[in-house]
């Protein structure tokens, strides 16, 4: 097998070696079907099993009342930015949005066709270098929706945003969902692409409060309604089964782990030793502000976009793959979700020193 390097793509990313290993197994043979994971029929059986397994063991994760739906749907968050106001905004309603980065930005352009958009609070002001402090919120929002982490330019909401009594809250989470403990008590919504902390990139899991779902409109197309998905346990179309067969191991493997609180401390652990080397570093600083950083995305910079591409190019070739920052933020991103190990951050700082020392 060709050498696996630290991989530290900000999606579709890393994933648990353990996991990769057992989808693998049960690709010629789901167990003793003779049938592989990816040929069952979404109505047999067999994959039924999983299908229930997978949603008993993200309740269980995540302490997931009975007052939830779990769907697996297909789109990615892009189409929740569309599904959302579909189904929760009338035209004469004002949805209140959070601006923290481009993927909140998009949510709340999408908003803008189906009712009125209010913008709460935002950090554009500095490139979505940190997280608002406050908000400024709607008389009565429909809804209030916020990015939980922003891959882009490396913040995290420490903790939900304080919101109007009675408002419900929609977060995309899709770049650090169950990473950290998660009260889904305080949520209408959570939706997240998978391909961050979850698994492969064609899976979209969507936590959904009953009664906020009862709520959404009744006319729209079958495929953009939540209650017809929910109806039907997230099969009204063939879902992507490999996809949710696969998650299903990843939420094995957090399991396995101790569970969120134990995840966290590991996330905030690895995290923390690349924050602290770029806190001492002359050459390197981080871009985010201390209050605001992201445990699962780690951007920083050396101020010189010549110096930052040499660093890109040798660090690729000590094998250290991903880390070119994304435009709106330039230099460089280390993105380091559940299932990257400590043990790279570690290597990749001795790497960073290696090169303060000969190229400062």
């Amino acid at each position: 097998m060709t050498k696996r390097i630290n991989n530290f793509s900000a999606g579709p990313a890393i994933l648990p070696v353990e996991v990769l290993e057992e989808a693998r197994d049960n690709m010629l043979s789901l167990g003793d079907t003779g049938i592989g994971i990816m040929e069952h029929s979404h109505r047999g059986k067999a994959f039924i099993a999983v299908l229930e397994q997978v949603e008993a063991d993200c309740r269980k994760l995540a302490n997931i009342s009975d007052d939830y739906s779990i769907l697996f749907l297909q789109g990615g968050a892009s189409s929740q930015f569309f599904m959302v106001p579909m189904n929760f905004l009338e035209p004469t309603q004002t949805a209140d949005y959070l601006l923290t980065g481009s993927w909140a930005q998009k949510a709340a352009e999408q908003a803008t066709r189906y009712g009125k958009v209010h913008t709460a609070a935002s950090s554009k002001d500095r490139n979505f270098a940190y997280i608002p402090k406050t908000a400024t919120y709607s008389e009565k929002p429909a809804y209030v929706h916020f990015t939980s982490n922003n891959t882009i330019f490396g913040t995290q909401w420490a903790k939900e945003p304080e919101t109007p009594k009675g408002s419900t809250l929609i977060c995309d989470a899709s770049s650090d969902i169950f990473c950290r403990p998660l009260d889904v008590s305080k949520y209408g919504m959570i939706y997240a692409g998978a391909q961050k902390n979850l698994g492969p990139s064609g899976v979209t899991l969507v936590i959904l409060r009953k009664d906020l779902m009862g709520r959404g409109k009744t006319d729209l197309p079958e495929m953009l309604q939540y209650r017809i998905h929910a109806d039907n346990e997230s099969c009204y179309n063939t879902p992507p089964t490999f996809g949710i067969y696969f998650m299903g191991l990843v939420f094995k493997w957090i399991l396995k782990q101790g569970g969120l609180e134990a995840v966290g401390a590991a996330n905030t652990a690895k995290a923390n030793v690349l924050y602290q080397y770029l806190d001492k570093s002359s050459m390197f600083r981080a871009t985010a502000d201390a209050d605001s950083r992201s445990l699962m995305n780690v951007t920083f910079v050396t101020g010189k976009e010549d110096v930052d591409n040499k660093f890109i190019s040798e660090a690729k070739k000590a094998g250290f793959d991903g880390l070119k920052g994304h435009r709106s933020v330039g230099g460089m991103r280390a993105s380091i979700y559940n299932a990257f190990p400590k043990s790279g951050c570690e290597e990749l700082v001795a790497f960073m020193g290696d090169f303060e020392k000969k190229n400062g």
